[in-house]
């Protein structure tokens, strides 16, 4: 059973690591914990509320965590889609130079020229 007063003080201090640690978020109101801390007959909805902020700060920064790695894939695959192709290597096969001679020889006698 997580000790409310102990959280609450925690709570006033503005320690929220502490009142984590002391079981903020474990903690259920149960009868006689407005009682507990003299002063604070507030004690139950005070340490409700805590836990609802923390909830909804933590789904927040789920949200914005989420949507930060969206934004990155996206720009990510924009990027990927502005890049230019990669070049490709040319596509005529390399010739033997056998081959390469027999034809400069067939282009030189086409054109006129003596080998």
């Amino acid at each position: 059973m997580v000790q409310g007063g102990e959280v609450l003080r925690c709570v006033l201090a503005d320690d929220l690591d502490a009142a984590l640690a002391a079981g903020l978020m474990d903690y259920v109101p149960a009868p006689g914990d407005d009682t507990l801390v003299p002063g604070h007959p507030d004690l139950p909805a005070r340490l409700l509320q805590a836990q609802r902020q923390l909830q909804r700060a933590w789904a927040a920064r789920e949200r914005y965590q989420a949507r930060a790695q969206r934004l990155a894939r996206r720009a990510a695959e924009r990027e990927a889609r502005r890049a230019p192709p990669a070049p490709t290597p040319d596509l005529k096969p390399a010739l033997p130079p056998a081959a390469a001679a027999i034809l400069a020889r067939a282009k030189a006698k086409a054109a006129g020229k003596p080998s």
